[in-house]
């Protein structure tokens, strides 16, 4: 398996805004967040989408 910067750095930012989005999931299931349930919302909204886009470009940046 072979590996370039641009997948790494892909696969970096795709494990923090996986951590992100499980991170605003127990935030909002606790009731009352600390950053704000919109801004934590927000938050989640982005960072999931973000997370396979980024996991599906660094699997296919490692296959070039």
């Amino acid at each position: 398996m072979t590996y370039t910067p641009k997948s790494a750095v892909l696969l970096l930012v795709s494990c923090v805004t996986a951590i992100a989005s499980v991170g605003s999931i127990f935030e909002l299931s606790s009731g009352e967040p600390q950053l704000g349930m919109t801004l934590t919302a927000v938050i989640l909204g982005a960072s999931l989408p973000l997370t396979g886009l980024c996991l599906f470009f660094a699997v296919k940046a490692a296959g070039e």
